[in-house]
């Protein structure tokens, strides 16, 4: 009586193993096919089926799944999730018993899956849908974690989706990983356009350069991302109303490093984020004597200390902020405005002189006063226009300005001509 039962569980699973296999070899013919939807069914049938069977044939069916809920790309949302989750089942098998089968053709479709998934996250993102172009580079991560880039991506799309508890989530995952961004940038002007632009790899910018279609080859590392991820994840803090959670993150950052420029700049935004001007000052200026050749360090010390009244300071920021880099034309626009400013600030006890002659003479030297502070506001972006002739319509708008004001309808009309509508 035992022995008939034996048999009989034993023809119960001979039975149950002939089913699946005629399931999977029906999947197989479907997906040869490009009949995915009875691929579908027939992988629905077996997958009851399928904790009782060998690692060779799991890993068939999991590659098969993977296949029909994939589709060769036309599948999308859950159904893609569901096909990379099958595909990893089945490197997962692989990889642990050493018959290896369909792990080669696994990360084939991967990669294009990965592809379409990019493709589809940039493409969210032109059309400036955010949280779904936020998602796409999510996915993208978890598809191929070597490529934190992704992830980068995935926070900084969903802060501009204002997401702030997902773009967290991604921040601090990246912060925990140690991830800085660092790594090359290659560059080439294209004689074409005259426009500098930048290559995937050293290999493309060279053979560009090669074919004569660019020049000027340049290469650089690109600056740590460190510093504005810790940044960011202190600024949500503070949009949740947590500031002690924003000062612990980037005091716990410039402690590990000190001398990281990039996060003394970031505690400095934070602590002008909070209205601590004075302590915002005083980190701008450590940063300063740090990396004294950093432009914009100087430039935002000279924005700073403008905004206080503190024109002549100001204008020293942002003329070495000029004199590092030339091109830096809100610099040039600053140090005119200081000089506007001050000279506007003349207006007041202009207004408030009577009428007797010291009073006249007084108004007559503060005129003058404010026409030279004008003309000083002038000449530094006649100055900036030698080195960067192309100039724009705010600077050709700004002199349109200053020559009116002091009565130069001449040098006004020039600079008005060159204005672009």
């Amino acid at each position: 009586m035992k022995k008939q039962i034996v048999i009989a569980l034993a023809l119960l699973v001979s039975a149950f193993s002939f089913s699946q296999k005629n399931e999977l070899k029906a999947a197989e013919k479907a997906i040869k096919n490009n009949n995915f939807a009875d691929a579908k069914a027939a992988i629905q049938s077996a997958e009851s089926l399928i904790g009782s069977t060998d690692d060779k044939t799991k890993a068939k069916f999991y590659f098969l799944k993977g296949q029909a809920l994939y589709a060769n790309g036309s599948s999308s949302g859950k159904e893609i999730d569901e096909a990379i989750e099958s595909f990893n089942m089945v490197s997962d098998i692989e990889s642990k018993s050493g018959k290896v089968k369909y792990s080669a053709n696994v990360e084939e479709i991967k990669t294009q899956i990965l592809s379409g998934v990019l493709t589809n996250a940039n493409s969210a993102l032109k059309n400036k849908q955010y949280m779904l172009s936020s998602n796409g580079f999510n996915k993208a991560y978890r598809m191929s974690p070597k490529d934190t880039l992704y992830l980068y991506y995935a926070a900084s799309t969903a802060v501009t989706a204002k997401d702030y508890d997902t773009s967290l989530k991604y921040y601090e995952e990246l912060r925990d990983l140690g991830y800085t961004g660092i790594d090359m940038e290659y560059t080439a002007i294209n004689k074409e356009s005259n426009e500098t632009e930048t290559f995937d790899s050293k290999s493309l910018r060279d053979f560009a350069v090669k074919s004569g279609s660019h020049i000027v080859p340049k290469s650089r590392k690109k600056e740590s991302k460190s510093g504005e991820i810790i940044k960011n994840i202190a600024l949500i803090y503070i949009n949740k109303g947590e500031d002690e959670k924003a000062t612990a993150a980037i005091k716990e950052a410039r402690a590990e490093n000190p001398n990281d420029v990039s996060l003394i700049i970031s505690e400095a935004n934070i602590e002008l984020k909070l209205g601590n001007d004075d302590k915002f000052k005083s980190l701008m200026e450590e940063a300063k004597q740090k990396d004294p050749d950093n432009a914009v360090l100087h430039y935002n010390i000279g924005v700073m200390t403008m905004k206080e009244g503190e024109y002549e300071t100001a204008r020293n920021s942002f003329k070495k902020a000029l004199e590092l880099d030339p091109s830096m034309q809100d610099a040039a626009l600053n140090i005119s405005t200081t000089y506007i400013e001050e000279g506007n600030g003349l207006v007041e006890e202009m207004n408030n002189l009577g009428t007797s002659d010291a009073d006249f003479k007084r108004y007559d030297e503060l005129k003058d006063q404010k026409v030279d502070l004008f003309k000083n506001g002038a000449d530094i972006l006649v100055q900036y226009l030698d080195n960067n002739p192309k100039g724009s319509n705010t600077i050709f708008q700004q002199l349109n300005n200053i020559y009116l004001a002091i009565g130069d309808v001449d040098k006004a009309k020039m600079y008005k001509a060159k204005i672009k509508e």
